[in-house]
C-alpha cells in the first residue's frame, strides 16, 4: 500500500468495533501476501475480540470483502461486495487465543465468494457437508447467516457495508430453515443461543419442544421461503420408444437431497408457490396447477403438479435408492441414487441412500 493510499474503509470498520469494545486491542491476523498477487488468503485481515457477555466468546470481524482503501468499483452505493463477515465462537474461560480453524473457515468463505462471485446475505444458509471444524466431534455441519446483532450497517466513504454474522447449525436445523425460513428458525432459537454464539459442543435446538413446535407451526402456516435449490446430482434422460421395448423419461436425484425436496414440495407447491432445482446441466421446475403434466424443453423440465400429485411425490421422496412412478404422470420415472459425501481430500466419508 502506498503512503498516499486511503484507509477510509478499514478505518470505518475499526471505528465500529471501537464503539463496541472501546480501547480493547484485538488479536489481528493479516495476510502475508495479497490475494491479487498470488496469495492464498483473500482477506487482508481478521480481528478477534475477547468478549465476556452475554457468554464468553470470540467476536471475529473480517477485512477484505469491502473496499478498505481507495474506491475502485463503479458502484457508489456499495463498498466492494457490500458486507464483511463476523463470527461469534464460544470461548473457554482460560482461552487466550482464538482457534486457528475459525480463521481458516472465514478465509474459506472468502475464497468461495471471490471465486464464485456469490455473496452472503442475512437469511442465507450453506451446507458444509461435514463438521464446520474439521475432525471435531460436533453436530454443527452447516452455516446460517444473519445481521450481526450489535453491528448495524454503516455508510463509509467507499459505500455501504453490512456486517453479516455466520452461525453454526446442525443438519436438522438446516432442513428446518429450508422448509420454513432461516431467520424464523434463528429467531425462535435466540433465547438458547444469545447473540447467535456458535458452540461446537451443543446439540440441536430442535430437541427443545418449544422450538420444535414453533418451527412446525411456522412451516405449516407460512410454508417455505426456499424457491431455489442447487443440486449436484440432477439429471434428465428422455424416454425411448421402440418396437420391442420402451423406457420412461427419467429424472435422477441424489438421495441426500431427495428428502428435503419432498418437504419443500409441501411448503411450496401446496402453498401455491413454485420450486426450482438447479443442476450442472439442467433446470427442473415444479409448479402448482390444476392438472399434473410434464413439459420438456432444451434446458428446463417443467412439472406442473396438482395438490394430490404433489402430496404423493412428497411422501415418496425419501433419502434412499428407489424408482418413483406417479399415477398422474405415466411415462415419467424419478430415480433416487446414492449420494457420496467426500472430505476436502476427496475421500468418501459417508454414503446416503
Amino acid at each position: 500500500m502506498s503512503e498516499e493510499e486511503s484507509t477510509a474503509g478499514w478505518d470505518a470498520i475499526d471505528e465500529e468495533m471501537s464503539r463496541l469494545y472501546g480501547d480493547q486491542e484485538p488479536m489481528h491476523y493479516g495476510s502475508m501476501l495479497p490475494f491479487m498477487l498470488g496469495g492464498e488468503d483473500p482477506l487482508d485481515g481478521i480481528s478477534a475480540y475477547k468478549v465476556d457477555e452475554p457468554a464468553p466468546h470470540w467476536h471475529f470481524v473480517t477485512y477484505g470483502f469491502t473496499e478498505l482503501y481507495d474506491k475502485e468499483s463503479d458502484d457508489a452505493e456499495e463498498s466492494g461486495y457490500g458486507f464483511e463477515l463476523t463470527f461469534r465462537l464460544a470461548r473457554e474461560e482460560d482461552e487466550e487465543e482464538p482457534p486457528a480453524w475459525a480463521l481458516n473457515l472465514l478465509q474459506n468463505m472468502a475464497r468461495y465468494v471471490f471465486k464464485s462471485g456469490n455473496i452472503f446475505r442475512s437469511g442465507d444458509y450453506l451446507d458444509a457437508n461435514g463438521p464446520i471444524c474439521l475432525d471435531a466431534d460436533t453436530q454443527l455441519t452447516a452455516l446460517a447467516f444473519v445481521e450481526d446483532p450489535e453491528l448495524p450497517a454503516i455508510d463509509t466513504p467507499n459505500g455501504r457495508v453490512q456486517f453479516v454474522q455466520m452461525v453454526g447449525i446442525t443438519r436438522d436445523e438446516l432442513e428446518a430453515m429450508q422448509t420454513w425460513n432461516t431467520l424464523g428458525v434463528l429467531s425462535v432459537c435466540l433465547n438458547h443461543m444469545p447473540h447467535y454464539i456458535t458452540d461446537l459442543g451443543r446439540a440441536s435446538h430442535l430437541g427443545i419442544p418449544a422450538i420444535s413446535e414453533a418451527v412446525q407451526k411456522g412451516m405449516q402456516e407460512e410454508g417455505s421461503n426456499t424457491g431455489f435449490l442447487y443440486i449436484d446430482q440432477l439429471a434428465w434422460e428422455p424416454g425411448k420408444k421402440g418396437l420391442l421395448s420402451k423406457s420412461p423419461s427419467t429424472l435422477t436425484l441424489g438421495a441426500k437431497q431427495a428428502g428435503i425436496i419432498g418437504k419443500l414440495l409441501q411448503g411450496r407447491i401446496l402453498k401455491g408457490n413454485d420450486l426450482t432445482l438447479l443442476g450442472p446441466e439442467i433446470r427442473v421446475v415444479f409448479d402448482a396447477g390444476e392438472k399434473a403434466e410434464c413439459e420438456v424443453g432444451e434446458e428446463e423440465i417443467l412439472f406442473t403438479l396438482d395438490d394430490a400429485t404433489a402430496g404423493e411425490l412428497s411422501r415418496k421422496l425419501l433419502p434412499k435408492e428407489s424408482v418413483i412412478e406417479l399415477s398422474a404422470l405415466p411415462g415419467i420415472a424419478i430415480q433416487i441414487v446414492k449420494t457420496q459425501i467426500k472430505d476436502s481430500e476427496g475421500n468418501v466419508v459417508k454414503v446416503i441412500g
